[in-house]
């Protein structure tokens, strides 16, 4: 299990202009031309993905496995994020299931002190993680990891129906249309992507893409951001991408 976990993380670090590669395990090349895929529906929906190849067991039978439906959270006192995003190139790249944006180097979060590097971010509709068994418009997931703590830690925020987002605007206005495409344009600041508060929840879990790896620290902002109903219908009109709720198990669910 540890180097499972090892292994994700230096491919992340290798790899993180490409979460799809990194939820597969596979190298900073790609996976090989004839290794099954994995998708939202048919006979590679998610129901079927720890049967599609053996790296991908932990799919089916992982005991923290994530999304997961936020509800009865039990409040705590939890350690402060600490945000420190920097401006970055806007490259956009279609990775087939979602778009994503590469972050800068130097940009981190920390957790009861311990720092985490900001690889990429990339979107889901609906969104994954349900509020009280109901599923929001759109959620992204900003990817971290920290190499030393053999850890990663995955920032959740909500989209919802509301005003339009200009931040939302400059990504979806540049958003390829076709997988492996990928569009750069002026500096973006991803700071622009948070709401005002911070309170979130709190949970241990893992990927929510093959294969499913059990090493993220997963934190949900309560607080969501908004989307006019054209801007989510733009990224609905190409993906739908998101993997139905599991289990909590023995697990616990924080608030704070």
């Amino acid at each position: 299990m540890q180097l499972q976990r090892r292994s994700m993380l230096s491919t992340l670090a290798a790899a993180a202009v490409c979460p799809i590669c990194l939820s597969r395990g596979a190298s900073a090349e790609g996976a090989a031309a004839h290794e099954k895929n994995w998708d939202y529906d048919g006979e590679e929906a998610p129901e079927y993905w720890g049967d599609l190849k053996p790296e991908f067991k932990t799919c089916s039978i992982g005991t923290q496995q994530s999304p997961i439906n936020l509800a009865k959270p039990v409040h705590s006192e939890l350690s402060p994020l600490v945000i420190d995003w920097k401006p970055l190139p806007l490259t956009v790249v279609n990775l087939g299931h979602t778009i994503q944006i590469k972050a800068a180097p130097d940009s981190t979060i920390s957790e009861g002190g311990e720092k985490f590097t900001l690889a990429q971010f990339h979107f889901h509709h609906p969104s994954e993680h349900l509020i009280d068994g109901s599923h929001m418009p759109m959620e992204i997931h900003f990817v971290h990891f920290n190499e030393k703590k053999d850890a990663a830690l995955v920032l959740g925020i909500f989209i919802v129906e509301g005003a339009a987002s200009p931040a939302l605007g400059e990504i979806f206005s540049n958003m390829p249309k076709t997988k492996g495409e990928n569009v750069t344009t002026l500096t973006f600041d991803p700071k622009k992507l948070l709401p005002a508060k911070l309170d979130r929840f709190r949970y241990e879990g893992s990927l929510t893409t093959p294969p499913c790896s059990e090493i993220i620290h997963w934190n949900v902002l309560r607080a969501s951001i908004t989307a006019s109903a054209d801007q989510i219908k733009t990224f609905a009109s190409m993906f739908t991408n998101a993997r139905p709720a599991q289990p909590l198990n023995r697990r616990f669910l924080l608030e704070g």
